[in-house]
């Protein structure tokens, strides 16, 4: 795997994807943000570029979801981590599946394994670079989009220094995170600035489920995304829970992937088993932290999952997702036109209650 460029600040993009040297005036910045409309284009758009794709709602105005997981893949990410080559995902291609399948505005983010890869300069400037492409995404698609901005955790400097510029500079709705961070998991007293910060700024978390450095290549034939994004999601919870981190920073609102894993499942186990001596970290309990979360549902809508979801949290911290282009969108909105929810409580897992995290998308 190869990575390139280093430092803080913004790089510049080549265009065959290499990160250069750092951009210091506005004039070089507005031509880094060209190239990467440009290289993310690429033969798919009009020659006019994106910024003249003014995409509309569905047929019939009918666009009405919001989309909490929808993964955007730059082509500098590509370039400089070889992942996902693979796809043919484009934000043209996005904007024509959220048109097919009635989704009015999708909130992007960086998929697994993310930017980090244990250096820290070039995972500031992967993850400056990856927020810019898609800070261009929302503009170029107005209402379209919106942004969890991707941050180098383990680096406590540089996600303080990506968290003030995605929220100043690129007006991000929330940050994204992943489940672990090779050895570490959210809660570990190593990231507390940063929840610090994102305490003091309300902010919304995406928790994105990952491979974890401890897990891999366990069963010969079977990869991580078959069932260890999910148990890691567990994992992250028990570890913000045993580390206070919930109760700590109530001011945050997180959310997680696939209708919580394997959270809803374990929770009453969790409750009981929770160690004794922590108990201070959790002075509302275990199950009021779980029910303040919000659970997204990509591909989790399966009668299993959702009823075990249902069962552990009220309907308003259920939040719809596709983990679009990782997955087929109708493997998210078949099984959950089958499950026999209310027509309120469909609306309110479609849009509202996403409304209430991010108000500037109230209809």
């Amino acid at each position: 795997m190869k990575h390139h460029g280093s430092g803080s600040g913004v790089t510049a993009v080549h265009l065959d994807g290499q990160m250069g040297a750092p951009l210091a005036s506005d004039a070089s910045r507005r031509e880094f943000l060209k190239t990467l409309a440009a290289v993310g284009a690429g033969t798919v758009l009009p020659a006019r570029g994106l910024l003249a794709q003014t995409a509309s709602r569905a047929p019939g105005g009918k666009a009405r979801r919001i989309d909490t997981h929808h993964h955007a893949n730059p082509p500098i990410y590509v370039k400089t981590t070889g992942q996902f080559a693979n796809w043919t995902w484009t934000p043209a291609a996005s904007i024509e599946q959220m048109d097919k399948y009635e989704i009015a505005t999708s909130m992007l983010s960086i998929t697994q394994p993310g930017i980090w890869f244990g250096d820290a300069p070039k995972a500031r400037s992967l993850s400056r670079a990856c927020n810019e492409y898609m800070a261009q995404m929302v503009r170029d698609y107005p209402g379209r989009f919106g942004l969890f901005a991707a941050v180098p955790l383990p680096d406590q400097d540089g996600t303080l220094r990506e968290i003030e510029y995605a929220y100043d500079t690129l007006k991000a709705d929330g940050i994204g995170l992943l489940t672990s961070y090779e050895d570490k998991w959210p809660g570990d007293p190593a990231f507390v600035p940063a929840f610090e910060e994102l305490n003091r700024r309300n902010a919304v978390v995406f928790i994105h489920g990952t491979g974890p450095s401890c897990c891999q290549h366990l069963i010969p034939g079977v990869t991580a995304t078959m069932a260890e994004y999910d148990f890691d999601t567990t994992r992250a919870v028990e570890s913000l829970l045993v580390n206070g981190t919930f109760s700590r920073f109530p001011n945050i609102r997180f959310i997680l992937i696939h209708s919580g894993g394997t959270l809803p499942v374990l929770a009453g186990r969790i409750n009981d088993r929770f160690p004794k001596d922590r108990l201070d970290r959790v002075p509302n309990g275990i199950m009021y932290e779980l029910k303040k979360l919000y659970y997204e549902v990509a591909h989790a809508t399966y009668a299993a999952p959702l009823s075990a979801l249902t069962k552990l949290i009220p309907v308003s911290q259920i939040l719809f997702g596709t983990d679009y282009p990782a997955e087929s969108m109708l493997t998210t909105i078949d099984p959950l036109a089958q499950f026999g929810l209310s027509a309120e409580d469909l609306h309110a897992i479609d849009r509202g209650n996403a409304e209430r995290l991010f108000p500037q998308l109230k209809a």
